[in-house]
């Protein structure tokens, strides 16, 4: 039989246990590094489909490496899973873990045959820390041949315009005193927050087009009569490579020195994560991936060359040590986008269910023609 023909009839057979685990990852959304549930379900479903599993690998508990076939072309598989705080699974991470357990679902019978070794890694916090850069660092992707994964957005793109970002909290520490006694005695790093602010927002005039600031103060004081002795942010600056993005740093970091210095606060910056490197999807992979989509009848939004989408991802760094492709699964849920409650409610939709078994028999194939490429050379 056709192995197309296999992989598309593997999934379908698992098509009810595939959607149940998209949504009941849904359903109990858990924080970067905080997976447990997600992660076991992951390693419980790739164990009983014959997968050799590893849970909690690469000093990362909520990590899973789940392995079939012995074939010399090694392709990685990858699960996200973390979700967002408050608004859940607002990034569709519930349907990118389903998706890769069903494409490892579809390959395994048929790996050995394909010449393909398949490995399905479960990576968390991609939403914040880097759980992907700390297993690339850590050997998770060494030998392996290319990488993969499906992620759903608004609407079909073979490939996501991925930015570098760098993440860090601000904490200012200044000096308490009653505000309408004493406020000559105060220090007040609410103050210091606030001219940062100011001067980000100027400095926003002389960014280019696709450089993001962006960022939240999480504490500011806690009484108006007391004049505050600390303020908290957390703050995410973006660029289009990691080249744009250091000297865009370095600018941002003196908006906060300025803040220390026009109040006397003492400044401390602590980064959150690794740094995730721009996304640079393979063309080859990118081209097979489309073709195979396109024949389950999926159509792309093609966007103009040079469109700016501010979005970034831990992938990004894999796709510099490994060819890699990180297309989108539209669910047509316009005019509800990434991050909003109204997409959390779109990726539990029977279009979100159809784009884990697109997703899942779309990478398959292009796994499976991969080998048959590779086969053909050799």
């Amino acid at each position: 039989m056709n192995p197309r023909t296999v992989i598309r009839k593997q999934v379908r057979t698992a098509e009810r246990e595939l959607v149940n685990l998209s949504h009941r990852i849904h359903a109990h959304p858990e924080l970067a590094f905080e997976e447990v549930c997600a992660s076991t379900w992951i390693a419980e479903h790739l164990s009983a489909a014959g997968f050799d599993v590893e849970h909690g690998c690469y000093g990362l508990p909520t990590a899973v490496r789940a392995t079939v076939g012995s074939g010399p072309l090694h392709v990685a598989i990858c699960a996200e899973y973390d979700a967002l705080p408050e608004i859940g699974h607002a990034c569709g991470h519930n349907i990118i873990a389903a998706a890769a357990v069903g494409a490892g679902v579809g390959l395994a019978g048929l790996a050995d045959d394909l010449g393909l070794t398949v490995t399905v890694l479960g990576t968390p916090a991609e939403e914040g820390g880097g759980g992907k850069v700390l297993m690339l660092e850590r050997g998770a992707f060494d030998g392996m041949d290319a990488a993969m994964m499906v992620h759903p957005a608004a609407a079909e793109m073979d490939a996501m315009p991925g930015t570098a970002v760098s993440q860090f909290d601000i904490l200012y520490r200044g000096t308490p005193a009653h505000a309408g006694a004493y406020p000559e005695r105060g220090v007040n790093a609410a103050d210091a927050m606030t001219v940062a602010q100011v001067a980000i927002g100027l400095l926003r005039q002389q960014t280019t087009s696709t450089d993001r600031i962006q960022g939240i103060v999480t504490e500011a004081g806690s009484a108006a009569n007391v004049i505050p002795e600390s303020s908290r942010g957390r703050w995410i600056v973006r660029s289009d490579s990691l080249e744009a993005l250091a000297p865009l740093k370095t600018r941002v970091a003196r908006c906060f020195e300025a803040g220390a210095l026009a109040t006397g606060c003492e400044l401390t910056a602590s980064p959150v994560g690794p740094d995730y490197a721009d996304l640079r999807p393979d063309p080859t992979m990118l081209a097979l991936y489309r073709a195979n989509a396109e024949a389950l009848g999926r159509t792309f939004l093609d966007l103009p060359d040079g469109a700016a989408v501010g979005a970034a991802t831990d992938m990004g760094n894999v796709s510099h040590a490994v060819p890699t492709i990180h297309p989108m699964l539209g669910l047509d849920c316009a005019p509800a986008v990434n991050h909003q409650r109204e997409f959390t409610a779109a990726c539990v939709t029977p279009a979100a269910d159809r784009a884990v078994l697109d997703g899942a028999v779309a990478m398959a194939w292009t796994a499976a023609d991969l080998a048959t490429t590779a086969a053909r050379a050799s």
